[in-house]
């Protein structure tokens, strides 16, 4: 058989088809960059918040002279960027400048037993809604590893610019909005799908243990993701354990001596102790992800853990295994063990000072669930005999 041009543009469209099953899902690649920039630029609401944080204050309420600026400016930085990763080498600036800028230090473990040639789905808990997949992002970027493809929620994509930077950076959308049965069981399948065929691809994926920030500070994983792992695998007609093993899970351990958005955390978990439930504001989340980029944050650790090779034959299992390296691994601050009552001698007094001078700015009536938060990772690692400090 010759294989002549035809055939050649019959692979073409084949691979094409393939992509775009995930069109409405998966982030830009590289020949869809220059015009999802050219929509930011032209995004009067997205100028006006880069004017606001970047701009003095008598000037961002002059629209007609800070929006030619900042679009000039814009054009003129992003002139040379055309691919996924000139974006993500203009992020990896970005995190630089926020690190030195709002934390003592940001540390890493574990990232020097990992293969930079192998693709993981790192399985992370989950503190912060933007930070916690950027700081892994920038872990892996500093150890030359390639970056991580991010899980990002649909409800965190109801602005069209906020939608436009998730997806130039690598992130891809899980359909949390889907509420029948079998709009929900497609979009799940669909997600299970698109993780599995990146990773063969030699593409990482970051993903949290479980929808929505662990504002108690209870960090556990949701045996209903690891289910939706499981969705391909059984179309494979694959076993549990045998397909988690093909996934190289990866679980990582974030730990910030400052809790982002702490007050706020404190303020939802009040809430629904005293009246049931909490309906979010419009433009909370982006509030949140604003605090938690802006704010101190002091040392942030990182521990990245082994790929899990145990035979897990259910999501259940396999959460305990994952929540066992995560809790183990934990980084314990200053503020963990102040909070949950350790009286050893692993503080000083500029620690304690610091802690108590941040607590002192909480409302009277959320400091009971602030040092709550700080000392959950301390029991819990107490609770597995993985932390010797007497009470």
């Amino acid at each position: 058989m010759r294989l002549g041009v035809p055939f050649f543009n019959i692979i073409d469209v084949v691979m094409s088809e393939l992509e775009d099953k995930y069109a409405d899902i998966r982030p830009y690649n590289d020949s869809e960059v220059a015009a999802s920039l050219t929509r930011l630029i032209n995004d009067n609401a997205f100028i006006d918040v880069i004017a606001k944080y970047n701009l003095p204050r008598f000037l961002s309420s002059m629209p007609f002279i800070t929006r030619p600026l900042v679009k000039s400016q814009l054009r003129k930085k992003w002139g040379k960027v055309s691919t996924v990763e000139d974006v993500q080498n203009e992020v990896a600036q970005y995190l630089d400048k926020l690190v030195k800028r709002t934390t003592s230090k940001v540390t890493f473990s574990g990232l020097d037993q990992l293969d930079p040639n192998q693709a993981y789905l790192f399985i992370s808990n989950h503190r912060d809604i933007v930070l916690d997949p950027a700081l892994v992002n920038w872990g892996l970027y500093q150890h030359k590893m390639k970056t991580v493809r991010i899980a990002i929620g649909d409800n965190l994509l109801q602005i069209p610019y906020i939608t436009e930077l998730m997806r130039l950076n690598k992130s891809f959308i899980v359909k949390r909005s889907a509420k029948a049965p079998k709009e929900m069981l497609k979009a799940l399948t669909q997600l299970s799908s698109y993780i599995y065929d990146s990773l063969v691809g030699g593409n990482s994926i970051w993903i949290a243990q479980k929808e929505g920030r662990a504002k108690d500070g209870f960090d556990q994983t949701d045996p209903a993701l690891l289910k939706m792992l499981q969705l391909n695998g059984r179309k494979q007609k694959k076993e549990f354990g045998e397909y988690i093993k093909e996934l190289k899970i990866v679980p990582v351990s974030i730990s910030y001596q400052y809790e982002p958005c702490a007050i706020a955390k404190a303020k939802e978990l009040y809430h629904k102790q005293h009246h049931g439930e909490y309906i979010k504001s419009a433009g909370e989340d982006i509030a949140s992800i604003v605090e938690g980029f802006s704010t101190a944050k002091g040392h942030v650790h990182l521990a990245f853990g082994q790929p899990i090779k145990e035979q897990c034959d259910s999501a259940e299992e396999l959460a305990k295994t994952i929540d066992q390296q995560i809790v183990d691994s934990f980084y314990l601050h200053p503020g963990n063990y102040i909070a949950g009552g350790c009286k050893k001698a692993v503080i000083d007094s500029p620690d304690t000072a610091k802690f108590e001078q941040r607590l002192a700015l909480v409302p009277e009536e959320l400091k009971p669930l602030v040092l709550a938060m700080y000392a959950k990772p301390f029991h819990r690692k107490t609770e597995i005999n993985t932390n010797s400090c007497e009470h």
